[in-house]
């Protein structure tokens, strides 16, 4: 499978946030990246957009629903959110759209420390495989994969691969 260029996608994205920001009236959004993925994603988007505001991160692993069964990843940090999400337009960002379960987690976390006027998701890939009703609002690309294969991002230099779990 041909998988995009991130780099391109970066750029595709950054045009249609300034456009999805725009057009709600939105003038000073917040960004905030999920670890680890997100986070790559979220720096070279704010690069992209030339914007030197605050990046927060969310490590959302102790809000997963899957969390007992899959016990804590050992790279676990805590979150770090450099402003108030009381009344703050905030822009969500991660690598890849799956399940919706980590952008729930995150969801439930944000909550946790205020209201937030308005939450925008971005994220790089969309998998189309949601069992969660979460769309993001802008996306790099749609992808279907077969069951047995999953989208592995590394970085922070932004490379996609796809991975094949039955070899």
């Amino acid at each position: 499978m041909s998988l995009p260029n991130p780099t391109e996608l970066i750029s595709q994205m950054a045009i249609r946030l300034k456009a999805h920001l725009e057009h709600r009236g939105i003038s000073e959004p917040r960004f905030i990246g999920i670890r680890t993925g997100g986070v790559w994603v979220a720096q070279a988007l704010l690069k992209e957009l030339g914007s030197h505001e605050p990046l927060g991160t969310l490590d959302v692993s102790f809000y997963r629903d899957d969390f007992s069964q899959n016990g804590l990843h050992p790279q676990v940090r805590p979150s770090a959110l450099p402003f108030e999400i009381e009344g703050q337009h905030l822009v969500l960002i991660d690598d890849v759209l799956m399940s919706g379960r980590t952008i729930r987690a995150a969801m439930n976390e944000l909550f946790d420390y205020g209201r937030p006027a308005s939450v925008t998701l971005v994220c790089l890939l969309d998998l189309d495989a949601g069992e969660l009703p979460i769309r993001p609002n802008v996306v790099g690309a749609t992808l279907s994969l077969a069951a047995h294969e999953r989208v592995k991002l590394s970085g922070p230099e932004l490379k996609l691969e796809v991975q094949d779990l039955a070899l």
